[in-house]
């Protein structure tokens, strides 16, 4: 029971991170219609420099000044380059968001290195959140924090336990990500500024006629997108790596994400991100291979097919394709998506 717990929070824990990454891009595809390749980018970004703001003064400024920081240099993207080459239609706009990854992507090897910097969480952060423990006699209960060494390594034969902890940063970046699902959601449905964004985007003339300046109002779109990305690449850089690597190993996750939810749908984003969050989680952890579910399910496979090299593919080797082979079913069954309501 322990191992379902602690494996679904895992999962739900990535899930909610890939949501941090993916709300981003979905505000800015649902309100600019565009769909940002740099976007990941954006998500190394916040983690660099995060890291060298916490360097200096700590980690909590750094998790408030490199989401802004990240925010203004996207609205200062949209201000100067994207909105020149909004009018000529998507496939400009994918090719300069394009281009825009890889400008990102030399200046931080140039800046900050091309190997793993060092970009620890804060003391508060560090060691468990709880812990699961499960005694053959007491059963399953939950320690907040560490559980005593002495507990967990009873040498009791007649005792069995085995303690579980869930990290501090997990927890942490759930709350977060939650914190961010809720405000946004209160942002675009009971604020005047979330009105003006949505009416923005389907009647720009109506809404210009009103006073508003709309470029402007994209502006600020793609600036907090950015700087949503940024957060997560705070969180996501102090819990898991900092590396270069590090936005080309999520970039084509949270597209996979945008699709599978519904182009445009944050809730939609919000569900397909528990998803293949967690279905990659269980798959990681349960080692089976193909040929031992099937043995369990009552199939029986003959000597010459039990030796094929796919049959003995183990799940955790197949995990990283599975968000893929999702989406390519996504496509085929449900091409617009979980909840999405929009035409391409």
């Amino acid at each position: 029971m322990e191992f379902f717990t602690i494996s679904m929070l895992n999962g739900l824990s990535y899930g909610l991170l890939l949501f941090m990454l993916s709300s981003g891009l979905t505000l800015i595809l649902s309100m600019m219609g565009v769909l940002n390749f740099a976007h990941a980018s954006f998500y190394m970004l916040g983690a660099y420099i995060a890291y060298s703001i916490a360097s200096l003064i700590g980690f909590w400024p750094a998790l408030v000044f490199a989401p802004l920081l990240v925010a203004v240099l996207g609205a200062l993207f949209e201000r100067n380059f994207l909105r020149r080459v909004h009018r000529y239609g998507h496939v400009p706009e994918l090719l300069i968001t394009f281009g825009l990854s890889y400008v990102i992507l030399e200046l931080v090897q140039l800046i900050w290195g091309r190997t793993t910097v060092e970009f620890p969480p804060p003391e508060l952060l560090r060691g468990p959140a709880f812990t699961l423990v499960n005694s053959s006699i007491d059963g399953l209960h939950l320690l907040w924090g560490a559980a005593p060494k002495a507990m967990c390594s009873a040498t009791d034969a007649a005792v069995r336990i085995v303690c579980s902890p869930f990290p501090a940063t997990r927890g942490f970046m759930m709350l977060i990500a939650l914190v961010m699902l809720a405000a946004l959601w209160l942002m675009l449905t009971r604020t005047r500024i979330g009105l003006v964004i949505q009416g923005a985007l389907t009647h720009p003339e109506m809404v210009e006629s009103l006073g508003h300046n709309v470029p402007r109002v994209f502006m600020l779109v793609f600036g907090a997108g950015a700087g949503l990305a940024g957060l997560a690449g705070v969180i996501g850089g102090s819990t898991f790596v900092t590396e270069p690597a590090m936005a080309g190993s999520v970039g084509s996750v949270i597209f996979v994400v945008v699709v599978v939810g519904g182009m445009g749908s944050l809730a939609g984003a919000f569900v397909a991100s528990l998803l293949i969050g967690v279905l990659q989680t269980f798959a990681i952890a349960v080692d089976y291979s193909v040929l031992d579910l099937l043995h369990s399910v009552g199939v029986q496979v003959g000597d010459a097919a039990a030796s094929h090299s796919l049959l003995k593919l183990t799940l955790s080797q197949v995990a990283p394709i599975l968000p893929y082979l999702f989406l390519v079913l996504m496509l085929i069954f449900r091409p617009k998506g979980l909840l999405g309501k929009r035409e391409g």
